[in-house]
Order: structure tokens, then sequence, then C-alpha cells
């Protein structure tokens, strides 16, 4: 009896360890901003999958010349909010950008197609249409601020 009761308290030792690891590790990623593969060069191969994702941002709200921050939320998302006024601040301190939210749950072709697996996923798009950055949860302010700051030198303003 005593063997099984060292077996269990080890088990929940175990499994709360893994859980920890987990929270931490998820804590450590979550909003921050990673480069987005770039599309094939010219000659090299299609680029047909990154004009069909440029036409998919533009029927979503991606203005050309602008970089646009495309924020894919949900109703039932309390971390939406959160990114919302952070991607507003963002917009509001930084000419140029542009905010875009997309309801996840009425573009789930976009969804699927983007490549969105939780909200809130904000894209970052630069001026020529194409998704550079992306970050799951609530960015930093700061780091997205000096993120799009270089995308800014060659946006229509």
């Amino acid at each position: 009896m005593r063997d099984q009761t060292l077996t269990g308290v080890l088990l929940v030792v175990g499994v709360l360890g893994l859980a920890t690891c987990f929270g931490w590790w998820r804590r450590r990623r979550d909003g921050r901003l990673r480069s987005v593969a770039p599309a094939p060069a010219p000659g090299a191969g299609t680029g047909a999958p990154q004009d069909a994702h440029r036409a998919l941002l533009a029927r979503l709200g991606a203005r050309p010349g602008s970089v646009t921050l495309v924020q894919f939320s949900s109703a039932v998302c309390a971390p939406c909010r959160a990114a919302r006024r952070v991607l507003g601040q963002v917009e509001a301190a930084v000419p140029g950008v542009v905010l875009v939210e997309v309801d996840a749950e009425q573009h789930l072709d976009a969804v699927r197609e983007l490549d969105v697996w939780r909200t809130p996923t904000v894209l970052v798009v630069d001026p020529a249409g194409r998704v550079v950055l992306r970050a799951s949860g609530v960015p930093v302010r700061d780091e997205l601020v000096a993120a799009v700051a270089p995308l800014l030198a060659g946006a229509d303003r």
C-alpha cells in the first residue's frame, strides 16, 4: 500500500512539474513577434501562395502602401481586448500604421489559409502586402513599435 501511495505522490509531482514547465514556456513565447519565412524569390518557384495571401489580406482590409496590423480575434477571447488596446496605441502613436480587426469565427477560410491557431493572433503586413511578422497572444507595445519602424521607410504616407 505504501508503494502505491509513493507512486501516486511522485506521479502528481511529475505532472505538476511538467505543467509548470509548459506554463513557463508558453508565457515566455506569448506575444513575441516572430519572423515569417519570406516568399520564394522570383524564378526560384511559384509566388502563387504569397499572391493568394496578398489577395486574402486585401479582402480583409490590409491597405497597400501602409503597414497593417491584422488582429484575428473572437467574441469570447479575453486577451483579444488587451491586444486590441495595445494595437490601437501603436496605430495612434505611429503614423502610417493601420489596424484591421478580423473576427476569426466569421472568416474561417482566412484563419485556415493564414495558419491562425489561436486568438489573438496578430499579423504584421508590410506595404507590399506580405506578412512579415506574427505574434500569438498580446504583443509587447515597444517591441511592435520597433518592428514596424523599418517597414515604414518604404510606406506611402
